[in-house]
């Protein structure tokens, strides 16, 4: 078992987030990432999971399905807001998004969200941030 990460690692890992976080929308891979975080992408795999909690592809998918989440709560159609976050396959960006928030897309968007438009913005943004691994 490997010891703890040094901050050297941990900031190279934070570019490679950050980057996520920023790009979401692009295509990215995980040799992308690993390069971002200057590290060969078995080893960012690795640290990135000891870090985070998740796998790198699994923080993005976390991050397009939280942004995804905005907008439908804003009246975007389920096929724009797919196509907005990156998502490549409607198919697959639907079966995450039921897996991730626990009801398809459609039905996010058809239901009332006046809780969350009735906060603050950084609380609402806290509270309604979906969770892989709640």
């Amino acid at each position: 078992m490997a010891g703890p990460q040094t901050p050297q690692t941990l900031a190279h890992l934070r570019r490679a987030r950050d980057l996520m976080d920023r790009d979401y929308a692009e295509p990215l891979d995980v040799p992308t990432m690993a390069a971002k975080a200057l590290m060969s992408p078995a080893h960012f795999s690795r640290e990135f999971k000891a870090a985070y909690g998740e796998t790198p592809y699994a923080y993005l998918m976390t991050r397009r399905i939280e942004r995804a989440m905005a907008l439908l709560r804003n009246g975007t159609t389920v096929t724009d807001a797919c196509t907005a976050v990156g998502a490549t396959s409607l198919g697959s960006f639907s079966s995450t998004f039921t897996e991730i928030v626990g009801e398809p897309p459609s039905a996010y968007r058809a239901r009332s969200h006046e809780a969350a438009e009735a906060m603050p913005l950084c609380v609402a943004k806290i509270l309604t941030r979906p969770a892989r691994y709640a």
